[in-house]
């Protein structure tokens, strides 16, 4: 499947159910919610994201533990599945917190971070509070990892919510 099929199956999956989603993203920054957003209808499950590529922000936004991000950094599973649980909150309508969340976390390059190498990706995915974390280790330019970043974190979503 492609991205846009991928995105368009999601958005529907989520519609039928009446379901929300929200997403927390840092390598990706943005692509991800544009991405869902590209297909028609979308309006109708995308609550929106939260960009908190910033270490500092993946706490004060989103609500990861500051204790985990200083003992390991922002690229870690725990982090990951903590910005797709979190972000569900975050983008809470009326005190009810979105159905699903899902967030990026990695190392897009040119450079090392928190210890990890260039293509260290973590894609958490929280369905209504069960949290999946997904590791990638990819290759490529800093604009490919991210780009296929994108393309797992929505082929996983997809199979997630089929199978829920």
């Amino acid at each position: 499947m492609t991205t846009a099929s991928d995105s368009a199956t999601i958005i529907a999956l989520l519609r039928e159910r009446s379901w929300s989603i929200a997403a927390a993203e840092s390598l990706t920054g943005g692509l991800l919610v544009s991405a869902l957003i590209d297909t028609p209808g979308a309006s109708r499950a995308v609550r929106g994201g939260i960009v908190a590529y910033d270490t500092c922000l993946k706490h004060s936004l989103v609500g990861v533990d500051a204790q985990l991000l200083a003992e390991h950094g922002a690229v870690h599973p725990d982090v990951a599945r903590q910005l797709a649980d979190r972000v569900r909150l975050a983008a809470a309508i009326d005190g009810v917190s979105a159905d699903v969340g899902i967030g990026t976390t990695g190392v897009a390059g040119p450079d090392p971070q928190d210890g990890q190498p260039v293509g260290t990706v973590f894609v958490g995915i929280s369905i209504r509070g069960t949290v999946d974390v997904v590791a990638l280790q990819l290759e490529g330019t800093r604009d490919e990892i991210r780009r296929a970043t994108v393309e797992h974190a929505l082929r996983r979503l997809r199979e997630a919510l089929e199978s829920a």
